[in-house]
């Protein structure tokens, strides 16, 4: 069995749906209100659990009716939450404008998810047993570096999504077995305007890389070489929130091996990853394609993301 550890942020998204962005100063009158599960890790672990793969999440959230509300969750979409701690401070939330082309903008109060500092002694052990270990950039940096070194030392396969974009440590990408950014992260990067040079930028030294370009598709990338672009499905968009978690979502539960649409909490010693193909990951990303593509057609972040049964219906 091959599974996944998710060392994330969980936020609650307070979303706001309006006909446009205001001017600095101005009011205008939004349309809808809603609060939904959302955080990056908390949407990638939602993502590859609702794809049949076997996850645990590894963060914190705060002591108060949100917090119990996204354990809540976590434990429906059967998503492992031993190693979630419950923080004096608030629960992260994301603020999320939601404009009428489905474009989105977002403000993050990291509150709980920034005392994740260091892994916990059952972290580290999480770690070391699962097959994938899946990041991002919404907590604080030292508690990324750990993890990387942890997953190294017991060959589990990495991947990081680097949102937000922030400075990082010399070598850190490099060190990532899988980087998944979209084109303005890429660009800011690696000061490449071209996504397909970022793309091989990104993946220099034997590191997959993927850009996502949204409507245009994605371009993957290894070992400092593109190997293709992958084209989007086309599809009318009303919400692009967190399109890009459930396409790492997709990604990771492929690359796992997921399979069915039972996802299983792990206790058990994760199976290693083995070496990643050039054919694994193609269709690795074939299948996250239509998953995200499903995601934008739906209102919200965790509440768009599909089924197996769902992304099956439209490969098969």
């Amino acid at each position: 069995m091959k599974t996944i550890a998710v060392l994330g942020s969980a936020n609650m998204d307070l979303v706001v749906r309006q006909p446009r962005l205001p001017q600095p100063g101005e009011t205008i009158f939004g349309t809808d209100f809603a609060t939904v599960p959302g955080g990056k890790g908390l949407n990638q672990a939602v993502a590859a659990a609702r794809q049949g793969a076997v996850v645990n999440f590894v963060g914190a959230v705060g002591d108060d009716a949100y917090g119990t509300a996204l354990l809540d969750l976590m434990a429906d979409a059967s998503i492992g939450i031993e190693s979630v701690a419950r923080s004096a401070q608030p629960t992260g939330t994301a603020h999320i404008s939601v404009v009428d082309s489905g474009e989105n903008s977002i403000v993050v109060v990291s509150g709980a998810n920034a005392t994740v500092t260091a892994l916990t002694d059952a972290a580290t052990r999480l770690i070391e047993r699962s097959s994938v270990l899946v990041m991002q950039c919404e907590l604080p940096v030292p508690v990324l570096e750990e993890a990387i070194a942890v997953a190294r030392a017991a060959d589990v396969f990495t991947v990081l999504t680097p949102a937000p974009v922030m400075p990082l440590p010399a070598g850190f990408l490099a060190s990532v077995d899988l980087v998944v950014p979209n084109q303005i992260e890429a660009t800011e990067l690696t000061g490449e305007a071209d996504p397909v040079r970022a793309a091989e930028a990104l993946s220099a030294g034997k590191t997959w890389a993927i850009v996502t370009l949204g409507a245009e598709g994605s371009i993957i990338a290894h070992d400092g070489t593109v190997l293709g672009l992958a084209p989007a499905r086309p599809v009318q968009a009303v919400d692009t929130t967190a399109a890009g978690d459930t396409f790492v979502g997709g990604v990771v539960a492929r690359l796992a091996g997921a399979a069915t649409g039972g996802a299983t909490t792990g206790e058990a010693e994760g199976e290693r990853m083995g070496p990643v193909s050039e054919a694994d990951m193609v269709e690795a990303v074939r299948w996250a394609t239509v998953a995200s593509s499903i995601s934008v057609t739906r209102n919200g972040a965790t509440s768009s993301m599909p089924t197996y049964a769902e992304v099956a219906s439209l490969l098969t």
